[in-house]
């Protein structure tokens, strides 16, 4: 009998499941897809976690805020040292080393082409949605998805429309105030 986990190269244990669920293409196709999350404190925090933990490797994160100790009881990512750093810069580093390690290479297990072996990055970027000269229609068409996790309406709206315009598709969440 052949062992099915051995047909396939080898995988961080914390990726098998996806791996057995989705097939190897589609999961080396997810793990190399580039990611926009724009908002990075209570939503944000909690999608980056989920972000790193799933083995997504490229994510850009924008947010235009600083941690403020408000925000340590809800925004996990960030501690009593960070206050006053951007959000985005911490959330970033704390996601990334939550990415799952590449696997070890072996001579007998050549993994090049494995999705899993390639370096992640989660780039910060401190700055305001509305910046044209950086946010613009060409910018949101490098990424297969966009997701808003913002506490501004105005912003998701211009969001929602670059998104329109760049034929990228937008997942949504957000808040206002104490609604979500």
């Amino acid at each position: 009998t052949v062992d099915a986990e051995s047909t396939y190269p080898p995988c961080p244990p914390i990726l098998r499941g996806m791996r057995a669920a989705l097939g190897p293409a589609l999961l080396a196709e997810i793990l190399h897809s580039r990611i926009l999350l724009l908002g990075s404190g209570g939503i944000g925090c909690e999608l980056l976690k989920n972000l790193a933990l799933s083995g997504f490797r490229h994510v850009e994160v924008v947010d235009l805020d600083t941690i403020d100790v408000s925000n340590l009881n809800r925004q996990f990512l960030f501690r009593s040292h960070h206050v006053g750093m951007p959000k985005c810069v911490v959330a970033s580093e704390a996601a990334l080393r939550m990415v799952p390690p590449p696997p070890p290479t072996t001579p007998t297990t050549p993994i090049q082409d494995d999705a899993t072996t390639a370096k992640a990055t989660y780039m910060p970027h401190h700055g305001n949605v509305f910046d044209n000269a950086r946010f613009n229609v060409p910018y949101f068409q490098k990424f297969a998805i966009v997701l808003n996790a913002l506490d501004n309406v105005a912003a998701r709206r211009r969001v929602n429309r670059l998104c329109l315009a760049a034929n990228v598709p937008l997942i949504e969440a957000g808040t206002a105030g104490y609604l979500g």
